[in-house]
């Protein structure tokens, strides 16, 4: 119970309030400009210098109602409590402006923007001032009710667009939060690629090289230089949009379908891949092909890596009318630590499959290698 009541007492005030603008002159201008109004055709209105001193004193609580909600509502019903009192106790009738109505404005202000203690030691200050009122002008059990009804429920609209932005906020960070974990993914599986080819090629350079075949080494040299400037344009791609550069480079285009064939020809100097396409894998969201070739690539990439002496890798895909199926298997010996015992890898590809609504599974065949298996929907729920 005490961490219900204690939680908004210490909740902070909204973050970056609207600056002041046109709209803000201009409404502090109208209730100024009324209350001067009032002074001069109302005869009934007692006090008229005062009058207009509480009028322009509300007028300038308007133009600081969201930097300084509380001390604009303090100005406001303290300021009309001070002057009830004094009238009382001059014996004269309490001094009404119509111009006070912009205290609804301030109320919003302090409920809308305002920490939580100050909202709460401001709705203790509109009480007092509602007291002062009746107390000195007594208008009545009905308009007594209706008066504080008002206020309660102008403090509740500031309530309930003070959450209801709150929890627009939420969603907005908690949107770029998957999304950087995205593009976390995607920068991992793009620079484990490319560093693994890096990393194959120069031992096989190294090997060339001591073996005095300098065609060979060289062949091997400009592989990896066309794999390290391919990873640091899509690495500087995903990290300008990390950053939220607005002049940052645009991300790299989405992979598709028929990017997995480039695996195959990135696989000739190295590990040799097939790749094979069965079915229908046209006409796919492109969600869906770039999980496809994401996992894919992951796949081959853990092979190059983990497996016993591979001799080949095999990628395949099928395609129906509902799902679609791949396999990535190698013929390499059962390595005694797994590919998944380390690194992020195979829990990015589960996510990634799992996020569209398949199955995700991997691990040794019965005789030899490794199998990674995924079967996705054609429309799944993140397509």
């Amino acid at each position: 119970m005490w961490s219900a009541l204690w939680t908004p007492w210490v909740e902070p005030a909204m973050d970056h309030p609207p600056p002041r603008g046109r709209a803000d002159w201009a409404l502090a201008a109208v209730v100024a400009a009324t209350a001067v109004l009032e002074a001069l055709v109302r005869r009934d209105l007692v006090w008229p210098p005062v009058a207009v001193a509480l009028g322009c004193g509300l007028a300038a609580a308007v133009l600081f109602r969201r930097t300084r909600p509380l001390l604009a509502v303090v100005l406001a019903f303290g300021g009309s409590a001070a002057l009830d009192a004094a009238t009382f106790a001059a014996g004269t009738e309490p001094v009404v402006l119509h111009s006070g109505a912009v205290v609804l404005v301030l109320v919003y202000s302090l409920f809308r923007w305002g920490a939580g203690r100050e909202a709460a030691i401001g709705l203790g200050i509109m009480a007092v001032g509602l007291l002062a009122s009746v107390t000195v002008d007594f208008p009545g059990t009905t308009d007594t009710i209706g008066g504080a009804a008002v206020l309660l429920l102008t403090a509740a609209l500031g309530l309930l667009v003070r959450y209801r932005a709150a929890a627009r906020a939420h969603l907005v960070a908690q949107a770029r939060s998957q999304e950087r974990a995205q593009l976390a993914r995607e920068l991992h599986d793009t620079v484990a690629h490319h560093v693994s080819a890096i990393a194959i090629q120069a031992q096989a350079g190294l090997f060339l090289a001591r073996s005095s075949s300098l065609g060979g080494a060289t062949e091997a040299l400009e592989v990896i230089e066309g794999e390290a400037a391919r990873t640091l344009a899509e690495m500087r791609a995903m990290v300008g949009v990390l950053r939220d550069r607005q002049d940052g480079p645009a991300m790299s285009p989405r992979r598709r379908i028929a990017h997995i064939q480039d695996l195959a020809a990135d696989g000739t100097h190295s590990l040799p891949v097939d790749v094979e396409l069965h079915g229908d894998l046209t006409d796919l969201p492109p969600a869906l092909e770039s999980a496809l070739y994401r996992v894919a690539q992951e796949a081959v990439t853990n092979a190059r890596r983990h497996a016993h002496r591979p001799a080949r890798v095999r990628v395949e895909l099928t395609g129906d009318e509902r799902r679609i199926r791949m396999t990535v298997s190698d013929d390499g010996a059962h390595a005694p630590i797994a590919p998944h015992s380390s690194g992020y890898g195979l829990v990015g590809m589960a996510e990634r499959v799992e996020l569209l609504g398949g199955t995700f599974t991997a691990g040794p065949d019965p005789d030899r290698g490794w199998s990674v298996r995924a079967v996705l929907p054609r429309g799944g729920p993140a397509t």
